[in-house]
């Protein structure tokens, strides 16, 4: 049908974050600017590694990984993260990740990628710890996190929780050298991981979080004939924080739900309307502090 786009996600890089579409097309998210599309039909696999899905399997609305189980496996067998990858020739880098007070994660990208396996999880702020080998990263990348008592993986939910009441730069720089310190100080690195000095990279001004507004709603699946549009204020790895109806509500939509369906724009986006799934979000109390989930 004309005028129909399928959705491949969020890419970040030097001019800032991107919907990317089938067919190479891209089209760049600019703060401020109006954002609104209608969905149509169903949900489809959107294939693995550069392969459509030999059935066009439908896959649930719900699911942030717009994969059929098949297709799942392959991306994943051919994953970094997969234990049986492990003849890649390039170099690594292992990095702490910083989301909000207390909440970091070591991990391990490509260093040819630079930050962008950062500014795709949505780090606020970030530094590196190592460069080396593959194998050589993963395990450090493991003896970090027992060493830290830090975790894997932040769901998004706590990451988008935190994002409009962030301590200053100064103090979550502080929180990453320390970390970076206690790490670099540790005995039992592999040798062939090169130690890096601490140089915390902030992410503010990518995201535009300055002056975000908490969210009150976050989209959970797109429907067939629903809409979505508003302004959007901030982008943090897949997740959009729109401005919805007069500007009163912001929605976070994690652009990960986009992908496989057929796409359709509405207007100009200037004003907005939501006719998906939404679920609320806690406010925060008069004093600052968000009301407890339970």
């Amino acid at each position: 049908m004309a005028g129909m786009w399928r959705c491949v996600g969020v890419r970040w890089g030097e001019g800032g974050p991107r919907l990317v579409w089938e067919e190479g097309r891209a089209s760049t998210l600019a703060y401020g600017r109006g954002i609104a599309f209608r969905v149509v039909g169903e949900r489809r696999c959107v294939g693995a590694r550069g392969n459509v899905c030999p059935v066009a399997a439908p896959v649930p609305g719900r699911s942030t990984q717009a994969r059929c189980g098949e297709c799942a496996r392959l991306d994943r067998a051919h994953s970094v993260a997969a234990d049986t990858y492990v003849d890649d020739p390039r170099t690594y880098r292992v990095y702490l990740a910083w989301f909000g007070s207390g909440m970091v994660k070591v991990g391990i990208t490509a260093e040819e990628r630079g930050s962008a396996r950062l500014l795709e999880q949505g780090a606020v702020a970030f530094g590196w710890l190592g460069r080396g080998p593959l194998m050589a990263a993963r395990r450090s990348e493991e003896l970090l996190r027992t060493a830290l008592g830090v975790p894997d993986r932040i769901a998004y939910a706590e990451k988008r929780a935190v994002r409009a009441r962030l301590p200053d730069v100064a103090e979550r720089a502080a929180e990453v050298a320390r970390l970076h310190a206690r790490a670099v100080a540790l005995a039992d690195w592999p040798e062939s991981l090169e130690r890096l000095p601490c140089e915390v990279v902030d992410h503010t001004e990518e995201f535009g979080l300055a002056g975000l507004a908490p969210a009150c709603g976050v989209v959970t699946e797109l429907v067939d004939g629903g809409v979505v549009g508003g302004r959007l204020l901030a982008a943090a790895g897949p997740d959009l924080h729109l401005a919805t109806g007069d500007g009163d509500e912001i929605l976070v939509l994690d652009t990960r739900l986009m992908s496989g369906w057929d796409l359709t724009a509405v207007g100009d986006g200037t004003g907005g309307g939501v006719s998906v799934p939404v679920r609320e979000l806690p406010r925060p109390r008069a004093d600052g502090v968000q009301d407890l989930l339970f």
